[in-house]
């Protein structure tokens, strides 16, 4: 009997527990839209009849989304599920912008932060199976600067470091496996962190995706390529990369080659989003854990530029069939976008653990782009080995389960400041929307 087989009373044990918890709010409720059109595994085939999630689950995903709304420590969310390629679910609750009291929609727009690095990783795989990328490409061919990176070793207990050449060079395996040596994420007061974050490559005046590759390639890596996991910049090195080998910008080859065919529509950087679309603001947590506006996004996250890393703006709807395409294996609508051997490796372990040790989770490893559950006895997640996700900075989440066929979808827009508590929404819904 698979292990999973054995998780599956749990997650009817939390069912229950959280419909039971929570039943006094029936009154603070969203609202539940028309399952969005999100298409099917082929375009005119035999219409599929949507099969909604058991009641259990819907009221018991229901009071979770409209109690974080209600106690105050979530502006508003859009969640989705699939099971077995349709539409189960479907809740908007709150309000996209709190002050004029816009309540969330289908349409809402979302910047997605990190949701984006799956989406770049996808891009640069479609260029393997066109022949005009190798896994195994040095990253120097695309960027000449990589050809003098060098890496920071030895370091001593302080932090302070001398540099050495690459014995071997950096790759476009390394970048979507995240085992580049690339930062640029930490806040500490290490030395090498410092000189990632100065200048910070996210803000604005930089100049495009090309210009700050460059900056980004004359930093020292923390260690040698194929080394260790490590959370950082590798994606935006990746996007340079795509537009180099597809001969144009990497927002147009995103537009023609991915969202056009899939129909993502509302899907791309902040600079092209219609003005008057339907947009979800930004906020954080005031001291005594109040929401509170966050503009500081506002301005110059995305724009500017075309990050493969953490730029994109996109729907709930949009994402999920994103998401569906990876479930099904790279084809959806009728439209080959991986090939299927291609959409097998991403989502296979090509790095078996460490990912987010630093944060104390066990049991996940990382493929190209996505994390990959390696060990669901290990992970704090409610999980089956083979699950493969990635979230975002403001709490967008998204989650595939190929044992189960379910695919989930959740989207909220905040900023994690020391006020904040964990933007746990995301996990709560896929822990029950998973049989």
């Amino acid at each position: 009997m698979p292990r999973s087989s054995s998780r599956r009373p749990l997650g009817r044990r939390l069912v229950l527990f959280v419909a039971i918890a929570l039943s006094p709010l029936l009154a603070c409720g969203g609202t539940e839209p028309p399952f969005p059109d999100v298409g099917g595994p082929e375009i005119g085939g035999p219409p599929s009849a949507p099969r909604p999630l058991a009641w259990p689950r819907r009221f018991a995903i229901d009071r979770i989304l409209d109690y974080r709304v209600f106690s105050g420590a979530r502006a508003g969310f859009v969640a989705l599920v699939a099971r077995e390629g349709r539409i189960a679910y479907a809740r908007t609750t709150g309000y996209a912008d709190l002050e004029a009291r816009v309540p969330m929609s289908l349409d809402t727009r979302f910047h997605i932060a990190s949701m984006t690095k799956p989406i770049t990783a996808v891009a640069a795989l479609m260029l393997v199976d066109d022949g005009k990328l190798s896994l195994d490409d040095p990253v120097s061919d695309s960027v000449p600067a990589f050809a003098n990176a060098v890496v920071a070793s030895p370091r001593d207990a302080n932090g302070h470091f001398s540099t050495r050449s690459l014995e071997e060079p950096l790759t476009v395996r390394h970048l979507l496996t995240f085992t580049a040596g690339i930062g640029g994420y930490a806040e500490t007061d290490d030395p090498l962190d410092r000189i990632w974050r100065s200048p910070e490559i996210e803000i604005a005046g930089l100049g495009s995706l090309g210009d700050r590759i460059e900056i980004v390639a004359r930093r020292p890596l923390y260690e040698a390529p194929g080394t260790r996991w490590r959370y950082g910049l590798s994606a935006d090195v990746l996007a340079r990369v795509v537009e180099v080998a597809a001969g144009e910008p990497f927002d147009a080859f995103l537009r023609r080659r991915l969202f056009d065919p899939l129909g993502m529509n509302a899907t791309g950087f902040p600079d092209q989003v219609p003005e008057g679309a339907p947009w979800a603001r930004m906020y954080t947590h005031a001291e005594d854990g109040s929401l509170v506006r966050d503009p500081r996004f506002d301005a110059y996250y995305g724009r500017g530029w075309t990050p493969g890393g953490g730029g994109l703006v996109s729907t709930a709807g949009d994402y999920m069939r994103f998401a569906l395409m990876l479930w099904n294996g790279g084809r959806w609508n009728g439209v080959q976008i991986l090939e299927p051997e291609t959409a097998a490796e991403m989502t296979r372990l090509q790095v078996p653990g460490g990912v987010l040790a630093d944060m104390g989770l066990e049991g996940l490893g990382w493929g190209f782009g996505v994390s990959v559950v390696a060990d669901d006895r290990l992970t704090r997640m409610r999980a089956n080995d083979g699950d493969f996700w990635w979230s975002g900075r403001f709490g967008t989440h998204f989650w595939v389960s190929p044992e189960t066929d379910t695919v989930v979808v959740v989207m909220q827009q905040t900023e994690r400041g020391p006020h904040s508590d964990l933007p746990i929404a995301g996990s709560l819904v896929q822990a029950l929307a998973l049989p």
